[in-house]
């Protein structure tokens, strides 16, 4: 499991300045009352290459932070005829990293404990596919957004044990299949809530030689989780108003994983507000309360 990562550069707002250039050209060349001929803009500055700084300090030669963009793990116990994801349980797969992972999940300083407990909210069934209509083509390359599994947020009964369970406490996210890695089969995208907290775990999963690989494995407070074309998207709050993380994960060829591609902050909704006072002592930090989740990926 992967640390979330903050964002960087916004590619919007270098497109909004290109607009805006291609608009002053047009007014330029056919301004009123010309002759109809071009006329000059004026000088422009001179065009520079960047400029580096420090250029006698010697380049690091290891990361400072290991993400772990290029980690897989095999889920152990866990098999499909004809390597047929739809066919994978995606509540097995939720309890196989927690088998996996006990210093996580299970004792009393696991940190996400919650989530164990709380599996047993689940039942023993897990979550139709059918329910998503672009979970059956695996073609549509439309956005998509993780929601939580299933409709139903009634009792049922677990007809295994006699046990009446609330699947509106699961913290199992609705699974959801595209073909991620372009080798033409489906690929699973699941989400869980890791409790008690306010944290979601974005997970994929893909066949390899008739072995379940999970090849994406990320863990942050959660406003949205889109499907584009073979990315997955993941937008996260971020500590100032009026902003979000946008990170982007594409499927990579020579690692077999989905490694991250693009890592933004992108300024959202109206106009936004200071997050602190400017007067504010240097050690001060920011406000640790975050915008509010999205319905489709509800705190536990």
């Amino acid at each position: 499991m992967s640390p979330s990562r903050p964002a960087r550069a916004a590619v919007g707002a270098r497109v909004a300045v290109g607009a805006s250039v291609a608009a002053a050209a047009v007014l330029l060349v056919g301004g009123c009352g010309d002759s109809g001929g071009l006329m000059s803009a004026g000088a422009t500055p001179t065009a520079s290459g960047p400029t580096r700084l420090w250029p006698g300090e010697p380049p690091a030669s290891s990361p400072a932070y290991d993400y772990g963009e290029a980690e897989t793990e095999v889920v152990k116990g866990i098999r499909a005829p004809g390597e047929d994801i739809h066919k994978v349980d995606p509540l097995a797969v939720v309890r196989a990293e927690i088998a996996a992972h006990p210093d996580v999940y299970a004792g009393s300083e696991a940190p996400y404990g919650g989530t164990t407990a709380r599996m047993a909210d689940c039942g023993k069934g897990g979550t139709d596919a059918s329910a998503d209509p672009d979970t059956t083509t695996g073609t549509d390359t439309t956005a998509g957004t993780l929601t939580t599994t299933g409709a139903d947020t009634t009792t049922g009964a677990d007809t295994t044990t006699g046990r009446k369970t609330d699947r509106a406490k699961c913290p199992v996210l609705q699974a959801y299949y595209r073909d991620l890695t372009g080798d033409g089969r489906d690929d699973m995208v699941l989400g869980f809530r890791l409790l008690p907290g306010n944290l979601t775990a974005v997970r994929m999963y893909t066949f390899q030689a008739d072995r379940l690989v999970q090849v994406l494995a990320n863990d942050d407070a959660v406003l949205a989780v889109e499907l584009a074309g073979r990315t997955v998207i993941i937008r996260s709050p971020a500590g100032i108003v009026g902003y979000e993380y946008r990170t982007q994960w594409t499927w990579d060829e020579d690692q077999l994983a989905m490694l991250l591609t693009r890592d933004e902050i992108l300024r959202v909704g109206g106009a936004a507000k200071p997050s602190r006072s400017p007067s504010a002592a240097p050690s001060a930090s920011p406000s640790p309360d975050a915008p509010s989740v999205s319905p489709s990926v509800r705190p536990g």
